[in-house]
């Protein structure tokens, strides 16, 4: 038995095409927000970052990357010790 060409084969076609422009985002039923990639590149965001979130009004939200308290306290002691006074206290532990 033979089939007729075409036959038991579903075809769909695309009737509607989304366009978005550039640089925008849609927020998902998750509530979640793709960041475009050039944003993020000029922003200095990497995957992984920590985020703090903000309100800012009506219809707008800061993003801004919380801090990392190693980094920001960092050399926070320099000047405290007089010259060679660590250099002589790490001395003493020979």
């Amino acid at each position: 038995m033979t089939r007729p060409r075409g036959a038991g084969i579903l075809y769909t076609v695309a009737t509607e095409v989304k366009k978005r422009t550039r640089g925008t985002a849609r927020i998902s039923s998750k509530h979640q927000v793709t960041i475009p990639a050039a944003a993020m590149r000029r922003a200095g965001l990497r995957t992984g970052d920590e985020l703090r979130i903000v309100e800012a009004g009506r219809g707008r939200v800061v993003l801004a990357r919380t801090a990392d308290a190693i980094v920001r306290h960092a050399g926070a002691l320099t000047g405290v010790y007089p010259k060679g006074y660590l250099a002589k206290s790490r001395n003493e532990w020979r």
